[in-house]
């Protein structure tokens, strides 16, 4: 069966087949509720949608007026349409910085690890057939928003050889033509050692490191400060295995690579995949068919528009002070600030928190003192399919509807560039409610209808408004992709070449350079 568009809008045992499992499961939440006992002990009542949006609205501008707009918080989980823009677009209009996002683990440190090398991301030529496929802590045979699983099987096909990247024997590991196990968290170590072969062996692109890099020569007298053995005795990958890796990879052409998930989880995921990016670049596999290409997106709104940053800066800076520079950059905060930021009361108290697309008693890190925050506050809603343990702790919840109840645009994993229709198929069971639709309709309530809809379904012709399309045309087209120019050296950064070495780094206070000390 064709995997088809990137994201298949993140079922939720990480497969498709599980969509209609949740269209039609015994257990979805059907209707609004509030709870009338103790938090937590598991007693509602069911209310009116009326009811609901007038309580959330009431207490959200109460508090707004008595301590700030700060005093409420958003957490929102991974996009699959337009909810998540939406939450951002609610967050900014009502004035809080307090969002919490994925964006701490996903995307956003390997994204900026690239951008701060070359300029911009980059993501695996799938229009063309890799000889070579990395696979770094990611296991596309069973999720998704990377590669699709048909470029995996045609590079297969093709006699082009796989290297697979992660502690447990996957499905892609199976596949693989070599298998690295690193110690887990280790991975930064890892990326050093491949680099520091590739240096010291001159596998790299003569003519990219001699005319387009800046700071190869201290790169290449920093990787001499340590050893291969001590490489192997971190990662507890053998020596001879990091030597392959760095021949194989540099040596064949086109090679692309993806770095998932599970490398930006780490404490120095940014600097791990400034290396990767490096590696990548030196080796001369970016912007050529088959390795990893830069991305022209086609016509539409871009989601940072849509969030109304600009209309409405975030003044996270009270929050993260000179920390996080990153998120602060990507209109987020990291889960475990929220938390403590709740908990202490520092640098101001947080009271209430509307949920969307997450579970964060499961999905934040620490647990217990996550729950400790959540009971801390006075005031928690969130929209759900089911009653997670995360719904259990909420004051109202609300039923969400489903992938193919509604009308739909997705454009996540953001960094494939492409937009995508999702008509609606089915009826939402009983009063389930699109996310857009839920924040749409509180922000009236809010009185912040100026930046919103009558009607939800209308800012989906916005974001295609630069298409010169309507939605109702694009439903037909469904997709909208990238082109791919393969320009090569359109490295856009300050100096127009590969920087190993960053100023722009230091000047923000951090090392400019990948170090040995960090990525161990």
């Amino acid at each position: 069966m064709e995997s088809g568009l990137y994201a298949e809008q993140c079922a939720v045992n990480k497969g498709r087949f599980t969509i209609p499992e949740v269209l039609g499961h015994k257990d979805r939440l059907l209707y609004p509720q509030k709870r009338v006992g103790a938090r937590g002990e598991g007693k509602w009542q069911r209310i009116s949608w009326d009811e609901a949006l007038d309580t959330v609205a009431a207490k959200f501008n109460e508090l707004k007026e008595t301590l700030g707009p700060e005093s409420v918080a958003f957490g929102l989980g991974e996009p699959k349409g337009l909810e998540f823009a939406f939450g951002q677009r609610l967050a900014s209009a009502f004035g809080t910085p307090g969002v919490v996002t994925p964006g701490w683990c996903c995307g956003i440190p390997k994204g900026m690890g690239a951008a701060f090398t070359y300029g911009a991301s980059a993501v695996c030529d799938d229009d063309s057939t890799p000889a070579l496929i990395v696979l770094w802590g990611v296991n596309m045979a069973h999720t998704t928003g990377g590669l699709r699983r048909e470029t995996l099987e045609k590079t297969i096909e093709a006699g082009g050889k796989i290297i697979a990247i992660d502690p447990q024997k996957t499905y892609v590991a199976k596949l693989a033509d070599l298998w690295i196990k690193p110690r887990p968290g280790s991975d930064g170590a890892l990326a050093a050692g491949v680099l520091k072969v590739i240096i010291e062996e001159k596998l790299y692109d003569r003519d990219i490191v001699d005319n387009w890099t800046v700071g190869f020569d201290k790169m290449r007298e920093h990787v001499s400060t340590f050893s291969l053995d001590e490489v192997e005795k971190l990662t507890w990958v053998p020596r001879a295995q990091i030597e392959e890796f760095a021949r194989t990879y540099s040596r064949t052409k086109p090679a692309a690579m993806h770095v998932g998930n599970a490398v930006e989880q780490l404490l120095n995921s940014f600097q791990t995949g400034r290396v990767a990016a490096i590696v990548r670049a030196i080796c001369g596999n970016l912007n050529i068919p088959g390795g990893d290409v830069m991305l022209t997106p086609p016509p539409f709104t871009r989601p940072g528009s849509f969030f109304l940053l600009n209309k409405y800066p975030r003044k996270a800076e009270k929050l993260l002070g000179d920390k996080f520079k990153f998120a602060q950059r990507s209109a987020f905060i990291p889960p475990h600030v929220m938390i403590k930021a709740i908990l202490d009361e520092d640098p101001y108290p947080i009271k209430a928190a509307m949920f969307i697309l997450t579970n964060p008693l499961v999905s934040y890190p620490n647990s217990n003192e996550t729950y400790r925050a959540l009971m801390k506050l006075d005031f928690i809603v969130i929209s759900e399919l089911f009653m997670t343990p995360t719904a259990a702790l909420a004051d109202i919840v609300l039923p969400a509807a489903w992938g193919m109840e509604h009308e739909e645009l997705g454009y996540w994993p953001g960094w494939h560039e492409e937009i995508r229709s999702y008509p609606k198929l089915v009826e939402p069971p009983a009063e389930c409610w699109p996310d857009t639709k839920i924040m749409n309709e509180l922000a009236k309530r809010l009185g912040l209808a100026g930046d919103f809809w009558e009607d939800d379904d209308e800012a989906l012709d916005l974001m295609l408004k630069p298409s010169g399309m309507s939605y109702e045309t694009f439903k037909d087209k469904r997709v909208m992709k990238p082109t791919r120019e393969y320009r090569r050296h359109d490295y856009r950064t300050p100096s127009g070449k590969i920087e190993i070495y960053s100023e722009q780094l230091l000047k923000l206070g951090y090392e400019p350079m990948p170090l040995w000390q960090e990525l161990a």
